[in-house]
């Protein structure tokens, strides 16, 4: 019972700090809407998601080998921080000499400085941040959460309604947020008490980014997953339609946050249970209440769709509505796949990661080509949740020869075809639309909540098994 008592705990605390700070930025949708035409939100994004593109390049990869060896229990955590940081210094230099090469792109051409500042800090509170929360300190990387996005919004506040900065206000308030809050963690948590250089060994560098290198084209991929379909829509669309895709995309991003609560902590849970047979009974547990929560938040998305817009969004965006629905569809599906790839964690195969990661960017790219011509930025949002859906065929075949566990197939199956039905009928906008639709919400419900129980259930039940013997 531990372990999931350790996992509601360690969620608990992570979704206070991330919803506390993740919502307040939803909700500054309104600002950003009403100070940025779409054409300028679409320049801000399109600064924002190149910049994210760019840090894996420029830090090798590393904030991901922080965390997964500063987690084992036998590693030495000053070797393994000080090892990360020598290695985010590094690589960051030669980002800096090559970052003119991105000028060579045109749209970004003029906030190249811009996406230097905005890199080099993002990388380096993904560095200290990992560190803290992998030392099992949450309460602290929740509430630096918290702080660094009430620096945002009041540079925000500063820059677009006071000084009328437009898109350099909007990514310079991101900026100025990472690099505070990087500070004040790296002082409260007396980080520089856990540097020490002479712990540095080649092998451990070298096994850091054996592990942390394959991450680079693994995050690549999902980028172009996740974002190259708005570059394409620009390209073949313009840039007003993909102001409003890009707006679009924000409200389903409530699913990628919900699912990084979870993930943020069952990372260490599943890291930390050894045994196999309770190993793969944790996972089968875990995932049916995972898949239940990920498909009612999703189906209530696409119930709300119209209003959530209408309340969020200046009234220029309200047309952006339409590409909700399928967008929640392929968040929900991005959640599973994140859960997925947990196991290639707990194996450290991140190869395994990389290449599954690789067929869903291909499939995203080929689809993006072939759909959005014809049907514009919904096209793109198909796409995304077909190259989704693809991965995680892929992942559950491959991944579950590593950690065997019970699915749900057949439920999963349900959910899928439930809220692929009210997908259709809500952007169609068919005879009788909002009754169907909160049906079809009503059964994911029922179907799900009925599941979520059971779990709970068998949670408890194999609790009192062991309490028995003991």
């Amino acid at each position: 019972m531990g372990k999931y008592k350790k996992l509601f705990s360690n969620t608990a605390i992570l979704a206070l700090g991330t919803f506390a700070s993740k919502f307040l930025v939803f909700f500054m949708l309104p600002l950003y809407t009403g100070c940025l035409l779409p054409e300028e939100y679409s320049t801000a994004d399109l600064i924002t998601q190149s910049a994210n593109l760019l840090m894996p390049l420029a830090c090798a990869g590393i904030s991901n080998g922080v965390f997964r060896f500063t987690i084992d229990a036998a590693e030495d955590k000053r070797s393994v921080f000080s090892s990360g940081l020598l290695v985010l210094f590094a690589v960051s230099v030669l980002f800096v000499l090559l970052s003119p090469l991105v000028a060579l792109f045109e749209a970004l051409d003029g906030y190249v400085l811009l996406i230097v500042f905005y890199v080099l800090a993002a990388n380096l509170h993904a560095v200290v941040a990992q560190y803290i929360r992998a030392k099992g300190n949450t309460v602290l990387f929740s509430l630096g959460g918290i702080i660094g996005t009430a620096l945002t919004i009041s540079f925000n506040l500063i820059f677009l309604l006071g000084l009328d900065m437009g898109v350099e206000g909007y990514v310079l308030s991101i900026i100025l947020g990472d690099v505070i809050v990087t500070a004040l963690l790296f002082l409260v948590a007396r980080l520089y008490r856990d540097i020490d250089f002479r712990s540095v060994r080649r092998g451990k560098i070298t096994d850091m980014l054996k592990y942390s290198i394959p991450m680079i084209p693994t995050t690549i991929f999902w980028w172009i997953t996740s974002v190259s379909d708005r570059y394409l829509v620009i390209a073949m669309k313009g840039s007003e339609v993909n102001g409003l895709y890009a707006a679009a995309y924000k409200v389903p991003t409530l699913l990628t946050l919900l699912c990084t609560v979870f993930i943020d902590a069952w990372q260490f849970s599943a890291v930390d249970e050894q045994d196999e047979v309770e190993r793969s009974d944790f996972f089968t547990h875990v995932f049916a209440g995972f898949q239940g929560v990920m498909f009612m938040a999703a189906s209530g998305l696409v119930l709300i769709a119209k209003p959530v817009t209408a309340i969020l969004l200046d009234e220029l965006y309200y047309d952006s509505w339409v590409y909700i629905p399928v967008l929640s569809l392929a968040m929900a599906f991005s959640g599973l796949v994140t859960f997925m790839g947990s196991i290639y964690m707990v194996r450290k195969k991140s190869m395994h990661s990389f290449l599954t990661a690789a067929i869903g960017a291909v499939a995203n790219i080929v689809l993006n080509i072939i759909l959005i011509p014809k049907y514009s930025a919904m096209g793109a949002a198909v796409a995304t949740f077909a190259s989704y859906l693809l991965v995680m065929i892929v992942r559950s075949i491959d991944a579950l020869k590593m950690i065997r566990f019970k699915m749900g197939l057949w439920r999963l199956i349900f959910n899928t075809v439930a809220l692929g039905v009210q997908c259709v009928v809500s952007v169609g906008e068919v005879k009788g639309w909002l009754v169907w639709s909160i049906l079809i919400f009503l059964a994911v419900v029922a179907v799900n909540g009925k599941n979520i129980l059971m779990s709970v259930l068998g949670v408890l039940r194999n609790y009192r098994k062991k309490s028995q013997k003991m």
